[in-house]
């Protein structure tokens, strides 16, 4: 183009690379205003556009670009375009256009993959991710990104291929060595899964979050590595969600075993729970005063089983119910909710929605077991999701429990007393499982990486049976075929 090297083209680009938007775009258009057809320009502009998140001046100003010059660059720009706005549908159109019509590079094929993955048409993904590794083989976003459809596809060994092929071109990246942890357990090789699983964000805030609140603590005593502490003083704190730390909790007793004096702090609502059950423990509470605090090294909670050199086998130790109720608890549930002689269950139905919305099940789902003979239903439901009970209550005789539940110590006290649980993947069934109570954990079709790939039993606890939902069924479908099935 004429202009291409004109002084106000090079401080545009200038002030564009340098993240000063609002002055590039005023040259952008002082350029345009005197000539109105620089597909250069326009293309450029748009792109800038796309950085402020003004999508529809963006696409206007490239498909103009594209109208005056058909460039492989400027359709991978109107692309992400689309991809911004998630009009997949247009943006694979026309990227299935660009493919016919050019001898196309990389980038291109690259973008087609990620639309059609967003899409949710999987194998055509699949194809144009290994059609962008033919192009460039050592490509680490194309490896990482095929690895990571692999892994939600559930073919872990797949992932793992392609993870160690990227982990290879970056070996310090810690998203991919995570990612890689989780495709390593779901096939049980825990002995590599947990060196990798070191990466996870949730263990770098825990370590982080102690700095930040308690900076006298972190700083004054090394991260335990598995040297001998047999006279010293261990701190282990939370990290992760209630469920995490329930079910690592097995651990515990070995732990403490390990050293002369063990300090604990969970979540404030686990507190009471931990410290019933691990009385050869300091369970501290989440307001415990911690300057007076002395201990001679630190942990993560969700370290312990690598530190402890846990090899794969002994992962799943603590199956005979490592978790109890209190006595008190147990009789205050007995004789406030469950002196009857039918079947007792409880049911669950939603978790934390800030993680994971596909393990939320519909509460209507629930109703074949409404019907049945001899049946005593309680609600286990509490915080988002809890106000669905009302529903469930005005058509069907159901109990609310959730409003008894002070923190876990009074969850474990109604779960002793129960027949069953039925409830979706969350921090109840790892208590019921704990506790050796039975359970039916609700799985999505896609499902957590710690159930593994053999569904046909539970490898964490022997009281818990898994029921995956089917590529097309409904959580209505599934909750009559294990009825049928149970009853």
């Amino acid at each position: 183009m004429k202009n291409s090297l004109s002084e106000n083209y090079k401080l545009a680009c200038k002030y564009h690379s340098e993240g000063d938007l609002d002055t590039a775009e005023k040259i952008y258009e002082q350029i345009l205003d005197e000539n109105p057809n620089n597909p250069e320009i326009l293309n450029l502009y748009g792109i800038l556009n796309i950085s402020k998140n003004n999508f529809d001046k963006a696409e206007t100003l490239i498909k103009k670009a594209i109208s005056l010059k058909e460039d492989e660059y400027y359709y991978e720009n109107l692309a992400r375009v689309y991809d911004k706005k998630s009009d997949y549908k247009s943006e694979i159109k026309l990227l299935e256009n660009v493919i016919k019509t050019f001898d196309c590079g990389f980038e291109t094929y690259f973008l087609l993959a990620l639309a059609y993955k967003n899409a949710g048409e999987y194998e055509k993904s699949e194809k144009y991710y290994l059609k962008s590794l033919e192009i460039q083989p050592k490509s680490d976003k194309a490896l990482f990104n095929l690895a990571s459809l692999y892994l939600f596809l559930d073919k872990p060994e797949k992932a793992i291929k392609y993870f160690e092929k990227c982990l290879k071109i970056k070996p310090d990246d810690v998203e991919v060595k995570y990612f890689l942890s989780l495709a390593y357990m779901r096939i049980k090789n825990y002995e590599t899964g947990l060196k990798y699983f070191e990466n996870r964000l949730c263990r770098t805030t825990a370590i982080a979050t102690q700095e930040t609140t308690y900076p006298s603590l972190i700083k004054k005593a090394p991260l335990w590595k598995g040297e001998d502490i047999s006279d010293k003083t261990l701190y282990t704190y939370y990290e992760a969600g209630f469920g995490d730390m329930i079910m690592f909790s097995r651990y515990v007793r070995k732990l403490a075993k390990r050293c002369k004096k063990l300090l604990i702090k969970p979540q404030k609502e686990l507190s009471e729970l931990f410290r019933e059950n691990f009385p050869f423990a300091d369970v501290m509470d989440y307001f415990y005063d911690e300057k007076d605090t002395d201990f001679d090294f630190h942990i993560p909670f969700l370290s312990i089983p690598y530190v402890l050199g846990l090899k794969n086998d002994e992962i799943f130790t603590g199956h005979d119910g490592y978790l109890k109720a209190s006595e008190e608890k147990i009789k205050f549930y007995k004789e406030n909710y469950f002196d009857n002689d039918k079947l007792k269950i409880a049911i669950k139905w939603q978790g934390n929605t800030y993680y994971q919305t596909d393990r939320v099940i519909n509460v209507d789902a629930f109703a074949p077991l409404f019907g049945l003979d001899k049946v005593k239903i309680y609600s286990a439901q509490t915080f988002e999701g809890a106000e669905e009970f009302e529903k469930l209550s005005s058509h069907y005789d159901i109990t609310d429990l959730s409003k008894s539940f002070k923190d876990f110590s009074w969850t474990a006290g109604a779960v002793a007393n129960l027949d069953l649980i039925i409830c979706n993947d969350t921090s109840l069934a790892h208590l019921a499982g704990a506790m050796g109570k039975p359970c039916i954990v609700l799985l999505p079709y896609r499902y957590n990486w710690r159930w593994h790939t053999d569904l046909t039993k539970c490898d964490w606890y022997d009281s818990v049976k898994l029921y995956r939902l089917g590529k097309n069924e409904s959580w209505n479908g599934l909750l009559l075929r294990i009825t049928e099935e149970l009853f």
